[in-house]
């Protein structure tokens, strides 16, 4: 049975999961890479661009599950591009290359209509303008019984935790403080929802967390 899923997903010591003020230098907002660094050494993260070795343990562990065993993945706008409003031409395809990481189809939430984009490596980026649920319902359809894995961004993330349809979550807990940012459990209550601690794990680079309902 598919499940939904958010994995992989790097928050900061004080609940942030991007640093502020998004742009094309900053995808991740400023200090946002300082997150993502015990993914950055992973086998995992070396093959998905095109370089050799790589780490293995608990990380590269945690990086392997967070990219294997999806069919199709949903994104906010913001982690498609730094474009805001109407869509001003065809030229931007993600933040990328030609061939994204996802290898699926890839449903695009944004309030502006656009044509569905292929890509090398088996990725499709479809625009979906109906709302959170709609892209659900069509990633399910197309992800043939494997997971649908929410990508993010935060706010991406915290809008399927308050419909109550994820199923999965892995949070890697970075030692990093970012002090503002966009908050990941800001007027989230977890348990209420439902979610328990069913695994932890931490290394040098950061503490993996998974919850379940």
């Amino acid at each position: 049975m598919t499940k939904v899923r958010v994995a992989g997903f790097s928050i900061s010591l004080d609940g942030f999961g991007a640093g502020p003020e998004q742009s094309l230098e900053n995808p991740l907002g400023k200090r946002g890479l300082e997150l993502h660094q015990w993914f950055f050494g992973t086998r995992t993260f070396r093959t998905i661009t095109g370089q050799g070795g790589g780490s293995d343990g608990v990380d590269e562990d945690f990086a392997h599950r967070s990219m294997d065993g999806f069919g199709a993945f949903i994104l906010g706008r913001n982690m498609f591009g730094p474009i805001r409003g109407p869509w001003p031409d065809k030229n931007w395809k993600g933040w990328w290359g030609d061939n994204p990481p996802y290898h699926a189809p890839t449903f695009v939430l944004t309030h502006h209509s656009r044509d569905p984009i292929e890509m090398e490596g088996g990725t499709t980026f479809i625009f979906v303008t109906e709302g959170i649920e709609a892209a659900l319902n069509q990633a399910k359809l197309a992800a043939r019984d494997r997971d649908v894995k929410i990508g993010g961004g935060v706010e991406t993330v915290r809008q399927y935790l308050r419909a109550g349809v994820i199923d999965e979550l892995h949070f890697a807990l970075s030692p990093v403080v970012l002090g503002r940012g966009e908050a990941m459990f800001a007027g989230i209550d977890l348990p209420a929802l439902g979610y328990r601690v069913t695994e932890h794990q931490a290394t040098e680079q950061a503490t993996h967390i998974v919850l379940n309902r």
